[in-house]
């Protein structure tokens, strides 16, 4: 189920991504020079459509468009994760108790996780197929020179990599 539900959810973003109005042309830069992201998106969507006889109503309604679309795919995400988290409270609700582990980061290890589990029997297992365990390093002759294992699987090496930077930085923050 969480596998059924990612897959619009990833699409959607994407495409929410795709629509995303970088930056109103010079037409209404001082509408909306100082306005978020979001801001931006608003104000883009109330633009009223004028006759196309100028470049500069086109560009209006190109903008309400894009912006129309991104609200509604902004919707339909946020419909989405709660769904997705409820589904994880169920089956793995310690993995959303880790800190730095949050809704997209336990999607991927549950889905990469049930689609290998004849390959998860320990935690090196675990950490070998996530590509975060210890390769010895050297021409033997060396003893406890180790690198990361880069071979692991992608989907569920990006879950721990974002972990892992939310932890380091957590702790700088604390730290200073």
């Amino acid at each position: 189920m969480i596998r059924q539900l990612k897959f619009p959810h990833e699409t959607e973003v994407k495409d929410r991504s795709a629509a995303m109005i970088v930056r109103a042309p010079e037409l209404l830069h001082p509408e909306t020079a100082r306005k978020t992201q979001r801001m931006t998106v608003h104000h883009c969507a109330a633009l009223r459509p004028r006759v196309l006889e100028t470049p500069s109503p086109s560009i209006r309604h190109t903008l309400r468009s894009l912006a129309k679309r991104w609200l509604a795919l902004d919707e339909e995400i946020k419909k989405l994760v709660p769904m997705v988290e409820q589904l994880i409270m169920k089956r793995a609700p310690h993995l959303l108790g880790e800190f730095g582990i949050g809704v997209d980061s336990a999607t991927e290890i549950l889905i990469v996780a049930g689609d290998n589990p004849e390959r998860i029997h320990s935690e090196a297992a675990f950490a070998k197929l996530a590509g975060i365990s210890p390769v010895p390093t050297g021409s033997g002759k060396t003893s406890g020179n180790h690198c990361i294992n880069h071979g692991g699987h992608r989907q569920l090496n990006a879950p721990s990599y974002r972990t892992v930077i939310v932890r380091m930085q957590y702790r700088e923050l604390k730290e200073a």
